[in-house]
């Protein structure tokens, strides 16, 4: 059979994506090289913990600026820094290869600042959810997750319209959601949950209306629904 010589070994992926991905890569592999001690040395061990201070995002330095209006740079940029520190190999794996998979489905369709747009949102919008809808709560909040559930929100979007067009019931877009919180409702049973869902959840109901404004053809929908209205 004939075959064709000049089809790539991987799909190709939106520019956008490796940009988003490639920073990821690169900590998870210092850090992880690090905690085997092989680059680095001894004193490498704590490279995870300094990145996780550095990038991280801590609610109590949010609440602070509030409170007291004194904004800085540094404390505004953790809002979209801390996806770039998971606390482990594995745990930036799944999050890499789930932005690896969405971000291809969503960035094929999304202009590169929509995709953007979505993943930095959703960080933001997370970081702020874990803030004020946890009651006290103050540990560091890290990990691509709420950004990478931002993708998922903008992924049933795109579901969500499809299915709309076709006269199918749309609420179907949302099994991928509610397929996950199930199994983080399994998880937390099993071996305790932490607050992180939250921010998850809010990365993806950001990444879901945000697609409104920012998916081609997307402000024209908004007026069109609300004429129907």
């Amino acid at each position: 059979m004939d075959q064709d010589h000049n089809v790539p070994p991987l799909n190709p992926l939106p520019v956008i994506v490796w940009i988003m991905v490639l920073p990821l890569v690169a900590m998870e592999a210092v850090l992880s090289l690090a905690d085997r001690g092989i680059v680095g040395g001894p004193m490498a061990v704590g490279w995870r913990l300094q990145a996780v201070e550095r990038f991280g995002f801590f609610p109590d330095l949010l609440r602070y600026m509030v409170e007291t209006g004194a904004w800085s740079a540094e404390g505004v940029m953790r809002l979209v820094s801390y996806p770039l520190v998971h606390v482990s190999f594995t745990h930036a794996l799944f999050a890499i290869v789930i932005l690896l998979a969405l971000g291809k489905m969503v960035g094929e369709i999304f202009r590169w600042w929509a995709v953007l747009a979505v993943v930095l949102g959703a960080a933001a919008a997370g970081a702020v959810a874990y803030t004020y809808l946890v009651p006290g709560v103050r540990a560091q909040l890290i990990g691509a997750y709420p950004a990478v559930y931002g993708l998922i929100g903008a992924f049933t979007f795109l579901l969500w319209v499809r299915l709309a067009g076709t006269g199918t019931n749309r609420y179907r877009a949302f099994s991928l959601i509610g397929m996950l919180l199930g199994v983080q409702l399994l998880f937390g049973v099993l071996f305790g949950t932490s607050w992180e869902w939250v921010a998850d959840l809010a990365g993806f109901a950001t990444g879901f209306l945000l697609s409104f404004v920012v998916s081609p053809g997307g402000l024209g929908r908004v007026v069109a629904m609300i004429r129907q209205r």
